[in-house]
């Protein structure tokens, strides 16, 4: 649900300690305040599942850390939780405010959609653009109904979709040298 007015106020992170702290997310993307209330406990599972294996691969790489809904502050009016990334050690030691925030890009996003309509065009339309602006290396969509990854890579200084893996499908990214998982891993839960 967008929360904007008409007369075209800017939300700023700023505004953002004057809210209620309740079950809501707040995000703010190109000034707008956009508010969405918990998700699908399969939306949630679905992540627990994608961070596990990142985690595992990880811990094993020690390349980088898989975080669950990190808070990032790509500028004052762009403050978005993404469901899920992974950033590398290196980033990671240059990209952290003193509250324990991002304040760079991870080199990969990964969103799941939730069931509602305007939240899937957030994520599909709206967090793409921030990302591919900011500069995401990777992003993955992964719809958890449809049992699907869309995976969106820079390309030319944009990220494009370069794929749809189903289920039977295994997803692996040059991000993440020797990850491979079958996507069906995401879902296991759900069979």
């Amino acid at each position: 649900m967008s929360a904007s007015t008409e007369t075209s106020m800017k939300w700023t992170s700023a505004d953002l300690e004057l809210l209620p702290e309740n079950d809501y997310r707040y995000e703010i993307i190109d000034g707008e305040l956009y508010v969405t209330r918990a998700p699908h406990w399969k939306h949630q599972i679905c992540i627990t599942k994608i961070a596990t294996v990142l985690d595992i691969w990880s811990s094993q790489s020690k390349l980088g850390e898989a975080i669950i809904n990190p808070g990032i502050i790509f500028s004052d009016d762009n403050n978005v939780i993404p469901d899920l990334i992974w950033i590398s050690h290196e980033r990671l030691k240059s990209c952290v405010d003193e509250a324990g925030h991002f304040t760079n890009v991870p080199e990969l996003v990964i969103e799941v959609l939730s069931q509602k309509s305007n939240d899937i065009k957030r994520d599909k339309e709206i967090k793409l653009k921030l990302y591919s602006n900011r500069g995401v290396k990777e992003y993955w969509i992964v719809d958890w109904q449809l049992k699907q990854v869309e995976v969106y890579r820079r390309t030319q200084s944009q990220l494009r979709l370069v794929m749809t893996l189903m289920e039977g499908d295994s997803i692996s990214s040059a991000l993440l040298p020797d990850f491979s998982c079958q996507i069906s891993e995401f879902f296991s839960t759900f069979n």
